[in-house]
């Protein structure tokens, strides 16, 4: 009855109740994953409403609170974790209209959570040659809140960190759900409650970003023939403080020849491939900290293109764009999110490989934390049994590699195994029944969960 009356009481807002449109609206990456296709594959949401500002977010939030109808945030729907997936049903609020760019300041922006990063990009560089700091390497289709709600960093990290660093988020607006909702302003210290929270204890209205110096990036792709002098070669040139990079992406062997076919002309099987984003100014720098080492072979620059077939922006092969085209090639591979921290991650690196060989192909990332250089790693993994997969993360947890697992749907298992107290106190505070996006935070479930196995939400709707 509550469902039925919900429904009616919100069919001003766009309402989709069925059809493809809804089984679309209720999906979002988590098919990179062979585990969560299992577990997620059948969810459908009851019915889709759409806000077009923040006073539709706050009458939609009040129906569904009166009724118990749970909701599910969505911004464009590219995450990878299954964060945008409604396991309970009920309402999947969908964020896309609210995309205005408020206000362009000297260093900062203002912008709604339904703006795409690449449409953020372009407003900034045409009102002042400024342009975001980071942003995911789905920045053509993913919105500013999906990228804050549910990722962690990205193209651009190697210079600023990670998202969750201070400084590289300045404001999150949020409205929570309750009978009565309020809107909050977080800033400072209080951005991580609220932060990549898959939308479970606040949905976020407003969000206000840092920006930098705009510029005509120089993608490259350079070709070594061994991959750990193309490690070495990303780590040095990103702890150049003189040269300015954006990205810098070891891939090894044969990664680019098996699944970049716009590459593969121009390099063989056993071709390690170095991605790169380079500042204008800095390429004379670079092509002297280049000439100074045993020189890899530039066999792509953006600004001087011989190419028959222009490959597209360097950054759709970094981060997990590698782990998209890999799996057009080649359905049956998956993936793995590592860290690689600092100051031992060569030896890490070199020892994963030495274990694992072809079964996880290195695909690494140059990002820093508290100014130290380090890999993020995001590697191609043949993919065999569940059990297989289970037991190679836990040899890399036991080499001292933290795995952020892309193969659980909870923000914990995501994350760090570890309750954020942050998170769950501000969710018992902003979402007293428990309808922010359930069943993706254990806390609040199961405090005493040992994450000893995958948390399977209670809940969660079955199959039919």
């Amino acid at each position: 009855m509550g469902l039925a009356t919900a429904k009616e009481e919100l069919r001003q807002y766009d309402l989709v109740e069925s059809g493809p449109a809804l089984a679309a609206m209720s999906r979002d990456f988590f098919w990179y994953s062979p585990i969560l296709k299992s577990h997620l594959d059948h969810l459908v949401a009851d019915f889709v409403v759409t806000p077009k500002n923040q006073d539709d977010v706050i009458a939609i939030l009040k129906v569904c609170y009166k009724h118990d109808i749970p909701i599910t945030v969505r911004g464009s729907g590219t995450g990878n974790y299954g964060q945008a997936m409604p396991l309970a049903g009920g309402c999947i609020l969908n964020m896309n209209q609210m995309n205005r760019v408020k206000a362009i300041h000297l260093g900062r922006v203002i912008a709604e959570p339904g703006c795409i990063l690449k449409d953020l990009d372009k407003a900034c560089i045409e009102d002042s040659q400024q342009e975001i700091r980071m942003f995911s390497s789905t920045w053509a289709t993913a919105s500013l809140g999906g990228f804050i709600a549910g990722g962690s960093g990205g193209v651009g990290s190697c210079k600023w960190g990670q998202l969750r660093d201070v400084g590289n988020i300045l404001r999150i607006r949020v409205v929570t759900m309750e009978e009565n909702p309020r809107v909050l302003d977080f800033r400072g210290d209080e951005i991580p409650r609220v932060s990549h929270a898959y939308g479970t204890n606040g949905v976020i209205t407003e969000i206000e970003m840092p920006l930098a110096p705009a510029y005509e990036w120089v993608g490259m792709f350079l070709a070594f023939d061994d991959f750990m002098e193309s490690v070495n070669f990303a780590a040095d040139l990103a702890n150049e403080d003189g040269i300015l990079i954006k990205l810098a992406t070891p891939m090894e062997a044969p990664i680019a020849y098996d699944y970049f076919p716009r590459i593969k002309p121009f390099i063989n099987k056993e071709t390690n491939i170095l991605a790169l984003m380079v500042a204008p100014h800095s390429i004379d720098a670079f092509l002297t900290f280049m000439a100074q080492r045993q020189k890899p072979k530039i066999i792509y620059r953006s600004d001087d293109n011989d190419w028959t077939r222009n490959p597209g922006p360097v950054f759709e092969y970094a981060w997990n764009h590698t782990t998209l085209r890999a799996l057009r090639i080649d359905p049956s591979i998956t993936y793995l999110q590592v860290r690689y921290a600092y100051p031992d991650y060569l030896k890490k690196i070199a020892k994963v490989r030495q274990i694992f060989g072809s079964e996880v192909l290195q695909h690494l990332e140059v990002i820093r934390e508290h100014g130290k250089v380090m890999f993020a790693a995001l590697p191609i993994v043949k993919f065999t049994t569940e059990e297989r997969l289970d037991e190679i993360v836990r040899i890399h947890e036991e080499l001292g590699c933290m795995i952020f697992n892309p193969h659980r749907y909870t923000l914990e298992e995501g994350g760090r195994q570890t309750v954020d107290s942050r998170q769950l106190s501000f969710k018992k505070e902003a979402d007293p029944k428990g309808l922010l996006n359930p069943g993706k935070m254990i806390a609040w479930d199961d405090p005493s969960w040992k994450f000893d196995r995958m948390y399977s939400y209670p809940k969660i709707l079955k199959a039919s």
